[in-house]
């Protein structure tokens, strides 16, 4: 049976989802940016990434705020070569993540094949070295591409990524069940699903049916909270109402929750 791992973006929503009662959950780095002003690390023209050092402030500190294992997106490793992925994981597990996922993607194209593999195995050496259990998550993003490259060039970079040591697989941008059980039938590991991609329907109790090891939900809840701000503001601007203050959570149920919380922590 697959778990959901929804993803958090400061140390605020992640004690709310941890709340919930999820049995992990990960960060998010498009939502890391959006909180910071920044667009996501596919940047438009004139857009600033958010650098190594900015996005580890933040993982840091979700990583501290909640008990459970927290997984990183850690995009495509901060870097090109297997020498900064490497760097990037030794700072994921001195972070205190769990795991972090890795991408084969960056500046609008795939890595060469032999490289993205070179990649997760440099990932894999210094995880082994280190001894803590880390789980490597490969991410092959041909799926997301315009056009997007053949589903059999995924599966087969995800399986390359499998040998080379990936303990987990993820195909972003793969929204019909018929191809993801594809994917999870031709995927020698398990599979990483991310809903809420596009205007998918994907529940979870079918993408569990169909196989998927992992459920997780990207940019998808902070997305969603900013188009929450979005229609607050303009109801508040156009209409001088305010009825989205009845789904606020009160302040004093979330003055407990982060207290509780905090003498936890300390």
């Amino acid at each position: 049976m697959g778990f959901v791992m929804p993803n958090a973006w400061d140390a605020g929503s992640a004690i709310v989802l941890a709340e919930a009662g999820f049995a992990a959950i990960a960060t998010t780095s498009a939502g890391i940016a959006f909180s910071l002003g920044r667009a996501d690390h596919t940047i438009p023209a004139g857009g600033t990434a958010v650098s190594r050092f900015r996005m580890f402030e933040r993982v840091r500190e979700i990583a501290a705020a909640v008990d459970l294992p927290v997984n990183g997106d850690l995009e495509a490793g901060y870097g090109d070569s297997p020498e900064a992925v490497v760097e990037t994981i030794r700072l994921a597990i001195d972070a205190g993540l769990a795991g972090a996922n890795i991408e084969d993607h960056a500046g609008g194209r795939l890595y060469d094949e032999a490289l993205a593999v070179e990649r997760i195995a440099a990932a894999r050496a210094v995880i082994d070295a280190g001894g803590t259990g880390f789980v490597l998550t490969a991410r092959t993003d041909g799926q997301l591409l315009r056009p997007a490259t053949p589903l059999a060039d995924s599966i087969r970079r995800a399986n390359r990524y499998r040998e080379a040591g990936a303990d987990c697989l993820y195909v972003p941008g793969v929204n019909d069940l018929e191809t993801i059980a594809t994917l999870v039938r031709e995927i020698d590991g398990p599979l990483n699903v991310v809903m809420g991609l596009g205007t998918s329907s994907l529940t979870v109790a079918a993408l569990q049916a169909a196989g998927v090891a992992r459920i997780s939900l990207g940019g998808s809840i902070a997305r969603a909270a900013l188009g929450f701000v979005r229609e607050s503001a303009r109801e508040l601007m156009e209409r001088g109402t305010m009825t989205f203050a009845g789904i606020q959570v009160p302040q004093g149920e979330l003055n407990a929750l982060f207290a509780r919380h905090e003498r936890q922590a300390g």
